[in-house]
């Protein structure tokens, strides 16, 4: 559920005045975001959204596989869709929603819009951290007709590492089960296909709008 509150606070202080906690040099997260709202919770499962965005994941994780990214990535990566300023890129995601997310069912503009105030709400000096947090998303327009017609499993939700053991901590990780990965063993260890060190660049992760950007 989203809450809204008329002053932000974090541990009863105002969070223009502690907006990042430290305990040990580690990020502590706040309760809420810049807006006042909670931040999403994938444990209610009464509610028809929640089991949307569960059955969400359970294709993603049935499908997702290190065969199936590297198509994508080979298919996707000639950049031969069109060509648009990023603000034409913005307004066509007034026609997508985001299944994966269990709080919000409205546009994904408004979510980049809301993204972006609140980036330079907290930091009006940053301005490359403005438009960060304005384009983040665009590639959910891999969602669109025009640039692929993907099914959401394919696009939008947590990202997490292929070719390797599937870690329980993702999101509905029971589903994985069902994934053809899971049935070869050399993913099925702590670092499958990879060398222990070789960096996040090197990692193949499920395919979606991160990837695209």
């Amino acid at each position: 559920m989203t809450n809204l509150v008329d002053q932000l606070q974090q541990d009863g202080v105002p969070v223009e005045e502690n907006k990042f906690g430290q305990s040990q040099g580690t990020f502590e997260a706040p309760d809420v975001n810049a807006f006042g709202q909670n931040f999403r919770d994938y444990t209610n499962a009464e509610t028809e959204r929640q089991k949307g965005v569960e059955e969400f994941y359970r294709l993603q994780h049935i499908n997702q596989t290190y065969d199936y990214v590297k198509k994508m990535r080979k298919n996707f990566s000639k950049l031969d869709k069109m060509e648009m300023s990023i603000w034409e890129c913005c307004e066509l995601l007034n026609e997508v929603v985001d299944e994966s997310d269990p709080d919000l069912d409205e546009p994904q503009i408004q979510h980049l819009l809301q993204s972006a105030e609140a980036i330079r709400k907290d930091f009006p000096d940053q301005d490359w951290l403005h438009l960060t947090a304005l384009i983040h998303d665009l590639g959910k327009v891999l969602l669109l007709p025009k640039f692929g017609g993907l099914p959401q499993w394919a696009v939008v939700g947590d990202t997490f590492p292929l070719g390797c053991a599937f870690d329980a901590s993702n999101i509905h990780h029971k589903y994985f089960k069902e994934n053809p990965d899971s049935k070869n063993p050399t993913y099925l260890t702590k670092n499958g296909v990879y060398e222990q060190g070789c960096g996040l660049e090197n990692a193949v992760m499920s395919w979606g709008h991160d990837d695209y950007m």
